[in-house]
């Protein structure tokens, strides 16, 4: 039996998750720019439209083999890419976050699913601490203030959830990890001042680490682009599978479009250009700490 059969007996996922969609749709950007639709791609490769479709669609499984095929039948040549779209076909294993599907939304599954594969994470926030550096009575208090107003069991499953997340900047081979807090973030008093002291001391430590950076935009840098939003940029292996997380109130959103990710690429190197430098970032903090 041919790679090829094989794969087309393989079964239809009915909930492909984040990163299978982000999968597919990069396989269907390569089939776009070579300027063919799914049936003459089907063609091309001896296979079924519809086989097309659910391959773009992440809801079957393809191997590296295919991957190659599919790039040369495309005529992509950026060997970067074709290698890491071919490492994540090799990806079998499910992630712990799984066991929180279906407890809660699919937006966080993927968040926590995007955060893991990451290479780096770069974080651009104004009015809340990153996720990744919060300490479990902020968070908790966080949760507490969501609308509509969660109960006690999903407030503890979101906080269980997010302290999971954090294990990647903890593991023996940590993500690097680089936080750009306005000053507002660290003067909010989620949980009361003895809290908001126990987070200040926690990021101070946190940015102690080599692989975490910390700058810090003070109320007297003015205005800056993108300070509307939170802002996490995920790097990919290669740059064309970036990928950047928005936390809204209606929900949050993962962004992969590459004039977006250009977007938010540019906006991230305004914000720490204006931001102050990891020395003096870790000393502003020390003093609001101080104050309170």
């Amino acid at each position: 039996m041919t790679s090829h059969s094989k794969e087309a007996e393989e079964p239809v996922r009915s909930n492909p998750t984040g990163r299978q969609l982000r999968f597919g749709a990069e396989l269907r950007r390569l089939r776009e720019r070579a300027g063919l639709n799914a049936t003459e791609a089907g063609q091309l490769m001896g296979i079924k439209q519809t086989q097309v479709s659910n391959m773009e669609a992440g809801r079957v499984g393809v191997s590296a083999e295919r991957v190659r095929a599919l790039a040369c039948h495309y005529g992509c040549s950026d060997k970067a890419l074709i290698e890491a779209l071919s490492d994540m076909t090799t990806e079998r294993s499910r992630g712990w976050w799984e066991e929180y599907r279906g407890i809660l939304s699919g937006g966080l599954i993927d968040l926590a699913e995007m955060e893991h594969h990451a290479m780096l994470l770069r974080a651009g926030v104004t009015a809340h601490v990153p996720g990744l550096l919060q300490i479990h009575d902020h968070a908790r208090e966080v949760f507490r203030q969501v609308v509509p107003e969660l109960s006690p069991p999903d407030i503890e499953h979101r906080l269980s959830f997010r302290i999971k997340r954090q294990a990647i900047l903890f593991k023996d081979s940590p993500t690097p990890y680089q936080a750009i807090i306005h000053e507002a973030a660290l003067r909010m008093q989620f949980g009361g001042v003895a809290v908001t002291r126990r987070q200040l001391r926690h990021i101070l430590d946190m940015s102690e680490r080599a692989h975490i950076t910390v700058h810090v935009i003070p109320f007297v840098a003015g205005a800056y682009p993108g300070s509307g939003q939170s802002i996490l940029y995920a790097q990919g292996p290669v740059p064309q599978l970036d990928t950047v997380h928005l936390d809204q109130s209606h929900g949050s959103a993962l962004i992969d479009a590459e004039a977006q990710l250009d977007k938010y690429r540019v906006l991230l190197k305004r914000m720490k250009g204006i931001a102050l430098g990891a020395k003096e970032s870790r000393e502003f903090i020390h003093t609001i700490v101080q104050e309170l």
